[in-house]
């Protein structure tokens, strides 16, 4: 049986109340649902771990149980969908990715599929010919780790922007590293930027430079800023709605219902808000805000929103970035690289900025969420938070990512009350090279040691990072319970997730670390109907055959948002 810590084995006041109600006058006035969903396997993440069907009244659910008594709630305007003994679960929450940058990808060259750098370039150069002359030419997604063969000429294992130049000597080319913390510019739009042979690296940043101190093109975290900056966030209304729709396109066929965003500035919010206003946004948004502590001084207390647009938009938490990535030699470590043995990485934002924001967060009681990548970086963060909290373990801050530890930090997560926001698809995507930059001995003892975290009695959530990776939550479940890497091999397996914990660090502790577990992550009336259906059963198939599961319905606020074409037979 699917147990449950004792913070979620109630529903809501408000929901107990409207499940009396309900079945005491058999739903609405008419005692007819707007959805009911029969003949499945539902694992509720509640108790009973159980039920074959459900029913959803305005939105929530009202009935979850048998299929024999669900039937009493179909009406002539019902929807009913027969599941036909598929797997359904509670609708997955996205624990950490970028809502705006996964529309934003889909306008842009797509560079993680490139095996060579000759093969980017190659990809810019149709984009040139295409374009009109001076046009910025963007991508994203490449990582010099996976390629299949070094670039020549190299720089620090990077290439050089020569070739780049050559083929867009008109057009500014900026290509965004997979991890989101590098990016590669083109002469063209170093010019615009101002950068050449005198510019200083910026604070928290580097302009990596040949051995004659000329920039090479690549800027590693802060510096990739002095190109993006020149570009700014497109919030004009009809490419707003454009990229918002595509970014929930994606997501709903994913079978996600609810996103946490790890970072938009006010006027993103603002576009957001506004939709949620309209009912126009197409899943449920949780929103860490992104500004300068000047900036959330002067606004924060006027951003701050609990289940705005009828539940659609949430804004409460903080994000700051303390160091960088892994794969761009930018998280902050406590001993050098292997593979860069006179580099620590960056420490992106200073600590007394830091220690203002959280300053801020409790102030306006906003969770704090800092992207900590290395261990140094992590242990600065649980030190901030162990200094700001004072012992108060109710505030859920959280660590996005949280990939490195060192073995005497993974105890604090749970001694503070720290939420550990992990991406499980990262271990199984950045493995291959992981030791490259850690050793093998540092990878084993802190690198994704979800398990560890787990059994020391921490939260641990879900996620993909999107769109450093795809948004599939299938993809990351795999992950969490296989530790499988692309090249067949398995990733320190001692810490690999049970199919139940992979379940619920995607459903209800996803929903506890943002403080909505008594409306979303469980299947219990009174809660949003909310429910993704799946064509394989994830919790009993062989370990092999879970990433060929597919969607077949995605329900939101019990209605169906996404469905299938063509839906498959409960095996296939």
């Amino acid at each position: 049986m699917m147990g449950l810590p004792v913070r979620v084995l109630y529903a809501p006041v408000l929901g107990v109340m409207l499940g009396v109600l309900l079945a005491g006058c058999g739903g609405d006035e008419t005692g007819v649902a707007d959805l009911v969903v029969l003949n499945g396997r539902l694992v509720t993440m509640a108790s009973p771990a159980e039920a074959e069907a459900v029913a959803a009244v305005g939105g929530r659910l009202v009935f979850v149980g048998s299929t024999e008594d669900a039937r009493s709630w179909i009406g002539p305007g019902t929807e009913v969908l027969d599941l036909g003994g598929r797997l359904g679960v509670p609708g997955f929450i996205e624990g950490h990715g970028h809502f705006w940058g996964i529309g934003e990808a889909r306008l842009q060259l797509a560079l993680e599929g490139a095996e060579t750098w000759d093969e980017i370039v190659g990809q810019v150069a149709e984009a040139v010919a295409e374009a009109e002359p001076g046009a910025w030419i963007l991508g994203r997604g490449w990582h010099q780790s996976k390629w299949s063969e070094p670039p020549v000429p190299s720089v620090q294992g990077l290439p050089t922007h020569h070739g780049l130049s050559a083929v867009s000597p008109e057009n500014p080319v900026l290509l965004g590293h997979a991890s989101g913390h590098m990016a590669f510019a083109n002469a063209r739009a170093m010019e615009l930027a101002g950068i050449d042979v005198t510019t200083p690296d910026p604070e928290g940043g580097e302009i990596v430079r040949d051995p004659d101190g000329q920039p090479t093109g690549a800027l590693r975290e802060t510096a990739e800023n002095l190109v993006a900056g020149l570009r700014a966030e497109s919030l004009e209304w009809s490419h707003a709605r454009r990229v918002v729709g595509l970014a929930g396109e994606e997501c709903l066929a994913k079978g996600i219902t609810s996103f946490q965003d790890a970072g938009s500035s006010f006027g993103l919010i603002d576009v957001y808000r506004q939709m949620a206003d309209e009912g126009d946004l197409p899943l449920r948004l949780w929103v860490m805000v992104r500004e300068s502590n000047e900036a959330m001084a002067e606004s924060l207390g006027s951003y701050r929103m609990i289940d705005h647009g009828d539940g659609f938009l949430t804004v409460r938490g903080i994000k700051r970035s303390i160091d960088g990535a892994l794969g761009s030699h930018g998280a902050w470590l406590l001993d050098p690289y292997e593979d860069m043995p006179k580099s620590t990485g960056l420490n992106t934002v200073s600590l007394d900025v830091m220690e203002e924001t959280a300053r801020l967060a409790r102030e306006h009681d906003f969770q704090f969420c800092v992207h900590a990548i290395g261990d140094r970086a992590n242990r600065e963060t649980l030190d901030l938070f162990e200094r700001t909290l004072a012992g108060d373990r109710t505030k859920r801050w959280r660590v996005e990512h949280a990939q490195h530890l060192h073995p005497e930090d993974i105890p604090r997560f749970a001694e503070l009350g720290v939420i550990a926001s992990m991406q499980a698809v990262h271990c199984t995507s950045d493995g291959p090279w992981v030791p490259d930059r850690l050793g093998e001995h540092r990878s084993a003892e802190g690198a994704y040691v979800w398990r560890a975290l787990i059994d020391s009695g921490a939260v641990v959530t879900n996620g993909t990072d999107a769109p450093v990776e795809d948004v599939d939550p299938i993809a990351s479940f795999h992950a969490s319970v296989s530790r499988r890497m692309g090249n067949g091999e398995v990733f320190f397996g001692d810490q690999r997730m049970s199919r139940e914990e992979a379940l619920r660090s995607y459903t209800i502790d996803a929903a506890y670390s943002a403080f909505e577990e008594e409306s979303k992550g469980s299947l219990e009336v009174g809660k949003l109907a909310d429910l993704t259906v799946l064509s394989r059963d994830i919790m009993t198939v062989p370990e092999d055959e879970i990433p060929g599961t597919q969607v077949v319905y995605t329900i939101l606020g019990g209605r169906v948002a996404y469905r299938q074409q063509q839906a498959s037979s409960p095996g296939g």
